[in-house]
């Protein structure tokens, strides 16, 4: 008899989750697969995603064209094992219990994909270094 270990579960929040939430949650998505349940929000979300991210994103082979920015919500906080900011400072709200990471990035708004590259490759180191601790 095996006993099923529940899937870590990883919230990305960043105030217009356009950028870099959509960012981290694709690649974590990417790497990982099923074996771990990715959500990604903004406190203010935008109404889509920046053109230029899903640029940079479609450069690695991820295509995030159909994602949309979601708000964040007090029940995908605790759902969530770990929550990971991103520059939204006091307005993402914090729970007794769970794990968070704040990401120190450059915000992506406004900028072309050559000013996103940098952002998404740090994304992507931060997230395998996620993944091997995750996976334990």
């Amino acid at each position: 008899m095996s006993t099923a270990t529940p899937r870590p579960s990883v919230l990305f929040v960043c105030v217009h989750n356009a950028g870099r939430s959509q960012m981290a949650a694709a690649f974590l998505t990417h790497l990982a697969g099923d074996r771990v349940e990715v959500r990604s929000a903004g406190s203010t979300p935008a109404d889509t995603v920046n053109p230029a991210v899903v640029d940079a994103m479609k450069e690695v082979g991820i295509d995030i064209s159909a994602e949309t920015p979601k708000v964040l919500t007090v029940e995908a906080v605790q759902a969530s094992d770990v929550v990971i900011t991103m520059g939204c400072g006091d307005t993402c709200p914090v729970f007794p219990g769970k794990r968070y990471l704040d990401w120190q990035l450059d915000d992506p708004a406004g900028q072309g994909v050559d000013a996103v590259r940098p952002t998404r490759d740090e994304i992507e180191q931060r997230i395998r270094g996620l993944l091997t601790e995750l996976d334990g």
